[in-house]
């Protein structure tokens, strides 16, 4: 029977509370990066046919833009996660991150999914490095510490794909 870390039988779970969910370990590695506040969008990290000028170019790019990346403003900083291949010019980089995606996309309602993901990573003493969009959760974690996230999550009931 499957049980709640707490013990209790899956049948005692309060509704929408997560048990595993289906994680895809993305095949790149991968960047924190920090740019100075207001820094503009590193234009290079846009697909190739969303750059200016992409009408006029070949239609090449294809793997130099897969990977996730994400960009977040603040008054104090601008924060990119891109490809460790792909770090923009300037940036403070920290490197050497694995990415797992939660599979999605999932409802905005649910709750508790990133907190059953980050919980086993944080008691086998694995950092992370998390972000979300409108579809769905990632989690990075330094690649040395790969094996032991790995570990961590499929020990909670997470199920783990590669990409």
């Amino acid at each position: 029977m499957e049980t709640l870390d707490a013990g209790q039988p899956a049948g005692a779970r309060p509704p929408g509370a997560p048990v595993g969910v289906d994680l895809t370990l993305l095949a790149d590695v991968y960047a924190v990066c920090r740019l100075p506040a207001g820094a503009p969008f590193p234009v290079e990290l846009l697909p190739s046919a969303s750059r200016p000028g992409a009408r006029a170019r070949s239609a090449a790019g294809g793997a130099a833009d897969s990977g996730v990346v994400s960009l977040t403003w603040t008054p104090t900083e601008t924060s990119v996660i891109c490809r460790a291949d792909r770090v923009p010019a300037g940036a403070v980089v920290e490197t050497g991150w694995r990415c797992f995606e939660v599979n999605g996309p999932m409802a905005l309602t649910l709750t508790g999914i990133l907190a059953s993901i980050a919980t086993p990573l944080a008691q086998a003493r694995v950092n992370i490095f998390a972000f979300s969009t409108f579809d769905t959760d990632y989690v990075l974690v330094p690649a040395v510490r790969l094996n032991a996230a790995l570990a961590a999550l499929t020990g909670a009931g997470h199920r783990i794909n590669t990409a």
